[in-house]
């Protein structure tokens, strides 16, 4: 994984300049318990399957894949995490929730966009998740990252509903509103909203624009046509009252592209 500076994207730029990567405001996830050892486990095992297997093979499929790629969870988390895919795979026989239906596209596709959110999210915030679908990120960001206070919003009903049983059956401590997101922000307020593949830079400025009280700031996972959506948004005048920072980039496994955070903040 490479590392990339900090990149303030100003409105009155005519280009987008990517920089290399340092991670701005980095804190190291919190240390809730001790971080588990790999056990007798290849690589090699990791298996493509999403055919029901007994919790402890979920266990060791999904350490398996998170070891392959260089990265720790906890015992817990572990649990959690194969636990959440196990249910939510089989609301997709249901649903379409994800196309990341075995252990490693869930850990590159997935746990390793939710990592890198997490780094730039401070202790206790406050955090709502938009268009959560099947709850990437918001769900294994509230499972990685108990400290933080975490919400999911859906406006599709079905989709909703799938998220409320699958946090209910992980017993995890999470709101689900089934409704637009601008509907809710009038409502509640948080210290950041989280989104991943949902809309377009402009579109999602254009939407929270009016609650922009409630939203704090704004943190998009985007991928590498994320310039041309600035670019879009700053020819239509959406970022006239707001900053674009690119804070972070990342390499996923399997493509050439990175993925990079956008904090989106009101200028002031």
């Amino acid at each position: 994984m490479l590392p990339v500076s900090p990149t303030r994207v100003s409105c009155s730029q005519s280009k987008v300049r990517n920089s290399s990567i340092v991670l701005i405001g980095h804190r190291p996830l919190p240390e809730t318990e001790k971080t588990i050892e790999p056990k007798t486990i290849e690589p090699e095992t990791v298996e493509s399957v999403v055919a029901p297997q007994s919790p402890e093979i979920d266990r060791q499929q999904l350490l398996a894949a998170i070891r392959l790629h260089g990265l720790n969870v906890t015992t817990e988390q572990l649990g959690k995490l194969a636990q959440y895919c196990r249910v939510m795979w089989d609301w997709n026989s249901k649903l379409n929730l994800t196309r990341h239906t075995d252990w490693d596209l869930f850990v590159t596709r997935d746990l390793i966009d939710t990592i890198e959110l997490a780094k730039h999210i401070p202790q206790q915030a406050k955090v709502m998740d938009v268009g959560s679908g099947g709850g990437v990120p918001g769900i294994p960001l509230a499972i990685i990252r108990p400290d933080l206070s975490v919400a999911l919003c859906e406006s599709i009903g079905k989709k909703a509903a799938a998220l409320k049983d699958i946090v209910v059956t992980l017993k995890l401590t999470i709101p689900v509103h089934a409704d637009r997101a601008e509907v809710i922000l009038k409502k509640h307020r948080f210290q950041f909203v989280t989104a991943r593949a949902v809309a377009s830079i402009g579109k999602m400025v254009g939407w929270f624009a009016p609650v922009w009280a409630g939203v704090g700031q704004l943190l998009l996972i985007k991928g590498p046509r994320w310039t041309d959506e600035f670019e879009q948004a700053k020819d239509e005048g959406l970022l006239k009252k707001h900053s674009v920072d690119n804070i972070a980039a990342w390499s996923t496994p399997g493509r050439d592209s990175q993925s990079v955070l956008l904090r989106i903040s009101r200028s002031r």
